[in-house]
């Protein structure tokens, strides 16, 4: 199993594009990942009724995050800034109820979460990286 999860430790919205480029991942493949991790998020929210009253608000909405949908002056960051927004609440709030067996179980649906962007990866490479890299302010 994978074990590690983009938004684990000292996570910034520039480690987490650095999960999604070391995966090779277009915009498509990198939205079908984190669209698996909002739902799992949602869906855990939604079904525990303090986190339900602390948090559902997060989800009323057509985006999830503070940042959501902003590319700042970083090109082709907004999937990881959202990410991180997501995966805040989910190490800050989610991962310290979960038990041993459970935890198991997210690492094992994190896998198919992997495996499903892969596929959309396959059929929508990533465009090759431009002349100047993506981490320069130009």
């Amino acid at each position: 199993m994978s074990g590690h999860f983009p938004f684990s430790g000292k996570a910034n919205r520039v480690s987490v594009y650095a999960f999604f480029e070391a995966h090779d991942w277009s915009l498509e493949a990198q939205e079908k990942y984190f669209e698996a991790w909002y739902q799992w998020t949602k869906d855990y929210v939604m079904n525990d009724a303090d986190l339900k009253a602390a948090k559902g608000v997060l989800f009323s909405g057509d985006h999830f995050g503070t940042h959501a949908d902003h590319d700042f002056h970083l090109h082709g960051y907004a999937v990881a800034t959202r990410m991180l927004d997501l995966g805040e609440l989910i190490k800050g709030s989610i991962l310290p109820r979960l038990d041993h067996d459970m935890l198991h179980a997210l690492e094992h649906d994190h896998e198919e979460w992997i495996a499903a962007a892969n596929a959309v990866a396959t059929e929508h490479p990533r465009p090759q990286a431009p002349e100047i890299g993506r981490y320069r302010h130009v």
